[in-house]
């Protein structure tokens, strides 16, 4: 049987990285009860900060903005931190310079998706992705940083740089943010199974595997 999950995410969100990991605890649970199961991934972009510049900003300074101070920002890095490792995420936050505008990251995902890559190399270029950034602390908003990545993952580094250059999918992976955000989605990472059940936030792998085959007694939908 073939079950469709479509994940919404942003690649500088931690709780998605983790909601990663833990859908794909969750798919070997599934596998375990049901072996013929087969998942169909669908990567959908989020902006959790659309207003960031295409350079990119300082990470530490955005920090403290958002939660008020330097201390509370370091009191939420340890717990995701924390939470993480639970997951097999090894954070290193303190590597991270620039909190990256993702949208040329989505664009890389986008072109793999569209050209009809194997969803192991899709699924590999987006850990690729999230690994760089969070264990990493590699400029994900960067075109050169970006080629090195997708080479890494098989592409040609010459022909990701082209595109990223020509801005080519760029009004594609908006209008993907649009229509998630038409769905209701405000929050990432989001889990749609067969087109039809939504999952909010990084569940447990047993919350999102009891989602999956609740989700698996229902045709999808459109």
């Amino acid at each position: 049987m073939n079950v469709a999950i479509d994940i919404v995410s942003d690649l500088v969100c931690p709780w998605c990285f983790i909601g990663k990991r833990r859908l794909a605890q969750a798919m070997a649970l599934v596998r375990a009860q049901q072996p013929a199961v087969r998942f169909q991934l669908n990567w959908l972009p989020y902006f959790l900060n659309p207003d960031t510049p295409p350079e990119g900003e300082p990470y530490r300074a955005f920090l403290e903005a958002k939660f008020g101070s330097a201390v509370e920002a370091a009191k939420v890095q340890l717990e995701v931190t924390e939470v993480g490792r639970e997951s097999g995420v090894v954070f290193h936050l303190d590597r991270i310079a620039t909190r990256p505008n993702t949208l040329r990251a989505h664009r890389l995902i986008y072109r793999a998706q569209s050209i009809g890559h194997r969803p192991e190399e899709i699924e590999a270029l987006v850990e690729r992705l999230f690994v760089a950034h969070f264990e990493r602390g590699e400029d994900i908003g960067d075109i050169a940083t970006l080629a090195a990545i997708a080479a890494e993952c098989g592409e040609k580094a010459d022909e990701v740089t082209a595109f990223l250059e020509s801005g080519e999918g760029t009004q594609q992976v908006k209008s993907l943010v649009a229509k998630v955000g038409a769905l209701g989605v405000t929050g990432v990472p989001f889990f749609i199974v067969q087109r039809r059940l939504g999952v909010s936030g990084a569940q447990t792998a047993e919350v999102l595997a009891a989602a999956i085959l609740q989700g698996m007694q229902t045709p999808p939908g459109k």
